[in-house]
């Protein structure tokens, strides 16, 4: 009766244990997927470095077009002059020539230029120009590199989080095997070497429940580092989950999408852009400019110095064009011109290396989504096939064709069951982000439509 007794409370614990394995099993209040993105927006500090870069690169669209705009100065002096001459002079200019004198020069004046055509300043505006989509660009694959570090935290510290449950299953239900080996042994109906084998199996369970937690509680550091939150409840995926579709389902309008949004391939060509841009400048360095100036000035002076040194209160006004033609620079013109059509070259070949890439990522990617999918189904069979198994090896336990030993192998094989299927689900999920993170295609839209398939107790 004690041995019934025993099959009974065993076999609802293996039940019991399989439920709260599932995914379904979210607490309340758990964190989702957007939630620990937005918090990571304000907390990772290469996302804030990326915030500042693109501030920094705007401003290079300003820059370029204050070339083509007016420049004005102001120019200023002040200056104490003192001055000894020995002058041998007519008598009439004696005043104009004092042996000794001193007294303060005052000089003040403004001057605007205005390029009136300046072809080196319109290639260095459009330089500076590109040089700011290279910011949006690089910004663009910042925030994409961001929403793909949080994902593969949160789905990290999911699948450690699962780990333990199943480790916590598992020895739930070999402690209860324990007693019932021992109560057998201790009625005469089993052997020792069941006892000793199921504690041997108990024993080392514990040290891997001592592994499986050390690696969840990294798992968490690293998302409490990403994040600034503690990663203790999470949305998950609900029970019975399954793989959508992928849409579109094929791998060329994958690579295409790729190939028109991948912030990758943008900031290669946004080089090469401005590669093409220092080209012009280089073939433009010898062209002539010609720029629009004005200018007004005022100079006076005080105390003794001679009027020939500078006028009192004089006013001068200018205005007029100013001619500029490059005739040599000892060869760097010609040199500039030959190292920027060699950075061009580079660049043209490290686009076309950037989109081959993204080519074989996003295949890589596509298929390894097709094959997540697969999985889960399998998976899915394998579980309901390693129920069953167990079903039929307590029973046939209990009329003496299997052993206790054959058992706890059942067992093994229906957690490790449990375990696989989880983690494809999960990993279906990830790879899903994953390609369009590799077709460039990732936005917090995208991640809105991934976190509404998690399960939450908000």
């Amino acid at each position: 009766m004690k041995a019934e007794n025993m099959k009974t409370k065993l076999t609802a614990i293996v039940l019991l244990t399989m439920g709260t394995l599932s995914l379904a099993s979210s607490p309340a209040e758990a964190l989702d997927l957007l939630e620990t993105y937005d918090a990571a927006l304000h907390h990772d500090p290469m996302r804030l470095a990326a915030d500042q870069a693109l501030l920094a690169g705007q401003e290079k669209r300003i820059q370029g077009d204050a070339l083509l705009k007016p420049r004005v100065d102001l120019q200023a002096g002040l200056s104490q002059n003192h001055d000894e001459v020995s002058v041998n002079a007519p008598p009439a200019l004696a005043s104009f020539f004092p042996s000794s004198s001193s007294g303060t020069l005052r000089q003040a004046g403004v001057q605007l230029v205005q390029p009136l055509y300046d072809p080196k300043a319109k290639a260095n505006r459009a330089q500076l120009r590109e040089q700011s989509q290279l910011a949006d660009a690089q910004f663009k694959q910042a925030s994409m590199d961001l929403m793909r570090r949080v994902s593969e935290s949160y789905i990290g510290v999911l699948s450690a989080m699962e780990a333990v449950k199943v480790i916590q299953a598992q020895k739930q239900a070999l402690a209860l095997q324990l007693d019932r080996a021992q109560a057998r042994f201790e009625v005469g109906r089993g052997k020792i070497t069941e006892v000793q084998e199921t504690q041997a199996r108990y024993d080392q369970l514990l040290a891997r429940e001592i592994q499986i937690r050390s690696a969840l509680e990294m798992q968490q550091a690293r998302f409490a580092e990403l994040t600034g939150l503690q990663a203790q409840s999470l949305a998950t995926l609900p029970e019975g989950w399954k793989p959508g579709i992928v849409q579109p389902d094929s791998l060329a309008s994958w690579q295409d999408l790729g190939q028109d949004n991948s912030p990758q391939v943008k900031v290669y060509r946004s080089e090469l852009e401005i590669a093409r841009a220092e080209v012009d400048k280089s073939s433009l360095q010898s062209r002539p400019s010609l720029n629009l100036v004005a200018s007004y000035a005022m100079q006076g002076q005080s105390g003794g110095l001679s009027p020939l040194v500078s006028a009192n209160n004089a006013h001068t006004a200018m205005l007029g064009v100013q001619f500029n033609l490059p005739l040599y620079e000892g060869g760097a013109i010609d040199s500039r011109a030959r190292e920027s059509a060699a950075r061009l070259g580079e660049a043209e070949d490290r686009l076309a290396a950037a989109q081959a890439d993204l080519r074989l990522r996003v295949q890589d990617t596509y298929l390894t989504l097709k094959a997540d999918n697969a999985r889960v189904v399998a998976f899915e069979q394998s579980y309901r096939s390693a129920q069953t198994a167990l079903d039929a090896t307590l029973l046939g336990r209990d009329v003496g064709t299997r052993t206790q030993l054959d058992v706890l192998d059942a067992e093994q094989r229906l957690y490790s069951s449990e375990f696989d299927l989880v983690q494809s689900r999960l990993d279906s999920l990830l790879a899903g982000l994953q390609l369009n993170l590799a077709a460039g295609v990732l936005d917090e839209g995208v991640l809105h439509q991934f976190n509404a398939q998690l399960q939450t107790s908000h």
